[in-house]
């Protein structure tokens, strides 16, 4: 549920980003070259199955399912940063690490953005 209109741009956001990390997996999976010997929808379901769970929520909007988002991005985050290190510095774990870390960040200021607005009226007791 969105609470706030700015909401609705960052969630925007962060769909698109969600799907570009996944197109970037896939591409990574096949560009520059599959690696010889290794089954290819074994090397995607590694890739893309802890981030298929969250397909549906992520569309909706759903609070708890953004920050669980978040903590699966991290490890993908953290997994790109080495691998760019250790390439010095290719074009994809570079892409990846960025997809990442721009997935990350917007999650998290949809979170900040989607927060419920507290009652103005005080309670009674």
């Amino acid at each position: 549920m969105l609470h706030t209109p700015k909401a609705r741009t960052t969630a925007n956001l962060t769909s698109v980003l969600y799907l570009a990390v996944i197109a970037g997996l896939i591409l990574t999976t096949f560009y520059p070259a599959p690696i010889p010997g290794v089954s290819i929808p074994l090397m995607l379901s590694v890739k893309l199955l802890p981030l298929l769970p969250f397909l549906v929520v992520v569309f909706r909007g759903n609070n708890r399912a953004y920050i669980w988002l978040s903590f699966i991005v991290l490890f993908y985050f953290t997994r790109y940063v080495v691998s760019a290190w250790l390439t010095e510095g290719a074009a994809g774990p570079v892409a990846l690490t960025v997809l990442t870390f721009l997935l990350f960040t917007t999650a998290m200021v949809h979170l900040k953005v989607n927060r419920r607005q507290p009652d103005s009226t005080p309670a009674t007791q």
